[in-house]
């Protein structure tokens, strides 16, 4: 099956940091700065960004893996930016190299793995749960 998806594709994704999005408001720290499990959704969503809309119809994404380092703090009031690169396709396992910046800098970079499945087949797995 043809993905519609090239190496080299890119995504973007752009947010501001808030009270909303800080490691205090997430729990994942004690500082009004920005959280990285928010940075890390950015991410994430600049990788969507970059290829759900190109997929089949009743295909998307889901990711499956994240490597990050954050590399400095965002205070609230900043605007943040993520951007992802696909850099590898095998099958339906695709992987992007993805990378986070405040007004100032960069503040995050890593890699990050997704996977193509079949909506249906997998939202009804998925509630088989539920049973």
């Amino acid at each position: 099956m043809d993905l519609n998806l090239s190496v080299g594709m890119a995504g973007t994704a752009a947010d501001k940091v808030t009270n909303e999005n800080t490691a205090v408001k997430f729990g994942s720290g004690t500082v009004k700065v920005y959280a990285t499990p928010a940075m890390v959704g950015l991410m994430e969503k600049a990788a969507i960004n970059c290829v759900d809309d190109k997929l089949p119809a009743g295909y998307a994404s889901v990711g499956t893996k994240v490597e990050i380092r954050h590399l400095a703090a965002t205070p609230v009031g900043l605007d943040v930016r993520a951007e992802a690169e696909l850099i590898e396709i095998d099958g339906f396992k695709l992987k992007f190299k993805i990378t986070a910046y405040d007004s100032m800098e960069k503040i995050g970079e890593g890699t990050h793995s997704r996977y193509v499945i079949k909506l249906e087949e997998f939202l009804k797995k998925t509630e088989a749960k539920l049973e």
